[in-house]
């Protein structure tokens, strides 16, 4: 493996020498990146590229460069060389840093405001995050700009929080100069800011070496080796896991590695799966597990044994979701579990959830606990069109959609709540699915006075919800079983809080409440009880203070009154 020997010093750059003077000695550019590797909450790695040999220097704070901020540190490498790789350490937890590059005596690029990165949330804590998924990208021709250009009109100034490459990054070979074309030229402004986690794909494994860790994917690439992202330590570059946030990735091998079951790979699979906590696990690789594209999992080895091999140890550990490129489509699963033969073995068993993912059509799919737990169901996607398409037959039975279709996909993640989106290269929205995992909170009445929702004074009341936009909401008179159901929303009216959340009742049973259908609920839930913050609408009166642990729910149809539930002893819901 070819990696830079580092001799890095730190310097408070009220000693910025002359950073931004010119040189006289040589002309000195940057002809590839800045680029982010290796982001955690207190570290990332900047690399970038010369012309000629240098000594390099990174310097960075919270406000840009350029206007010398106060807290400005400055980490110099007095080696002299063309591929630069510096670490920033002792960083704060989701925080934007602003940086600079380039010589002890010169800066090269940076210095405003369109060079930062914002390290990654401390692991565990839920942030609502963005990633970008892109594969068989390598094409470096007008479909991957068009890619990137419908991407990057589709999140606006929503930033993204990290990217995935799901292989054959850059075609034919992966060589150095093809990175350069695919890779390093088609997305400077994105690898400047946001850290980009690539895998091997068969393309890049031509001028690669797994076993070896070299080549140019792992002279372009610094991946967490010795578990410095999260997860458990691989000793390898080759796969690796890290967190970000509530999220643990899994990055997989699937070309160069041995896929053999006791194998180091799986073995290291099934070690870092049983040590993860977090509430959300996405693994990805290259070679996809069921595909019926330009090329089929049915017949062909690499498919196979990741099927076979990897999936049961995944499932086992609590898989969410799983990515994969390779065949030039786009296929997206229904919510399935235990399927590890060809195509012809799948029974409806396996089909965990048959709807089509989407809150606005037969439903989410949901995942009755939070954390990892085994065989609950996951989503897998192929994404082999951010660069071309090559069509296939595109009828494996596990996908609810298949379609020969230049795209990429977009995950929103928050709280308990994933959302997935297929984007075309014109920007249009192709599929979309969502995952809730513990979705429904329950609480009973501990109040004397059930208020507005009770026939007689005694009469209990039990609440439950989704706390998110899209979810399910219902309010049941347990004495009658009476119930009222709806779909939380955000409020309609511009005059609610822009905190709230509504309960817009869809069916209700004669005889309990006063509540017709289209009438809102509103909810308020202290936020010292959990993360989120529903709560009313401007149809609601103005709530007072909710308890702590309280959630209340308020009737809005000109009855008077409001029900508060303790959520002392919250718990999961699965119906």
């Amino acid at each position: 493996m070819s990696r830079i020997n580092r001799s890095i010093s730190v310097t408070l750059a009220s000693v910025w020498f002359a950073a931004i003077a010119p040189s006289v000695a040589v002309a000195q550019s940057v002809v590839r990146g800045p680029y982010l590797q290796s982001g955690t909450p207190t570290n990332v790695v900047v690399r970038w590229r010369t012309d000629v040999l240098t000594d390099g220097r990174v310097c960075y704070g919270t406000a840009p460069v350029d206007l010398t901020p106060a807290d400005l540190v400055c980490v110099d490498d007095r080696l002299s060389r063309t591929n630069h790789e510096v670490t920033l350490s002792g960083l704060n937890p989701d925080t934007k840093y602003f940086y600079a590059i380039g010589t002890t005596t010169k800066t090269l690029a940076g210095g405003g405001a369109d060079h930062f990165v914002v390290t990654a949330p401390p692991p565990g804590t839920p942030k609502p995050t963005r990633i970008w998924v892109l594969g068989d990208s390598g094409t470096a021709d007008a479909g991957a700009a068009a890619v990137r250009d419908a991407y990057f009109s589709f999140t606006g100034s929503r930033e993204t929080d990290l990217w995935l490459m799901l292989g054959d990054n850059a075609y034919s070979d992966g060589t150095d100069a093809q990175y350069q074309a695919a890779v390093f030229n088609m997305y400077p402004t994105l690898l400047r800011k946001s850290v980009l986690w690539p895998t091997l794909g068969n393309h890049d494994g031509h001028s690669a070496d797994s076993a070896t860790q070299s080549g140019p994917y792992y002279d372009i690439f610094t991946l967490p080796r010795n578990g410095e992202a999260g997860g458990v330590a691989s000793g390898t570059e080759a796969y690796y896991s890290f967190d970000y946030g509530n999220i643990h990735f899994i990055v997989l091998d699937s070309f160069d590695s041995d896929r053999s079951p006791g194998g180091a790979m799986m073995t290291w699979l099934e070690t870092d799966l049983a040590a993860t906590k977090q509430d959300w696990i996405i693994a990805f690789w290259h070679h996809p597990p069921y595909s019926k594209g330009s090329h089929d999992s049915d017949t062909e080895t690499e498919l196979i044994q990741m099927r076979q091999n990897a999936l049961p140890i995944l499932e086992q550990g609590g898989v969410d979701l799983v990515l994969a490129g390779h065949s030039h489509s786009y296929e997206r699963s229904f919510l399935i579990d235990g399927h590890y033969g060809t195509s012809n073995t799948l029974v409806p068993s396996m089909i965990l959830d048959s709807a089509d993912g989407r809150p606005t059509g037969t439903g989410a799919y949901q995942k009755p606990t939070e954390g990892p737990s085994p065989h609950l169901g996951a989503v897998y996607a192929v994404l082999g069109s951010s660069g071309h398409t090559s069509g296939g037959a595109l009828n494996h039975p596990a996908m609810f959609v298949s379609l020969n279709v230049l795209g990429s996909l977009v995950l929103d993640v928050t709280g308990n709540r994933l959302d997935a989106t297929f984007l075309d290269s014109i920007g249009g929205i192709r599929d979309t699915f969502t995952i809730f995992k513990d979705p429904q909170t329950e609480a009973e009445s501990t109040s004397g006075a059930p208020g507005v929702f009770a026939a007689a004074a005694g009469q209990s009341v039990e609440a439950k919800w989704e706390p998110v936009a899209g979810g399910k909401c219902e309010v049941k008179n347990e004495s009658t079983n009476d119930k009222a159901r709806g779909t939380v929303q955000v409020p309609a009216t511009s005059a609610a809080p822009s905190n709230h959340l509504e309960c817009k009742v869809t069916s209700t049973t004669p005889g309990f409440m006063t509540v017709a259908v289209g009438d809102i609920l509103c909810v308020d839930v202290n936020s010292s009880a959990n993360a989120v913050t529903p709560a009313a609408t401007a149809s609601c009166a103005t709530p007072a203070a909710v308890p702590a642990n309280t959630l209340r729910v308020r009737d809005v149809t000109g009855t008077t009154g409001t029900q508060d539930f303790s959520l002392t002893e919250v718990e999961t819901q699965d119906d």
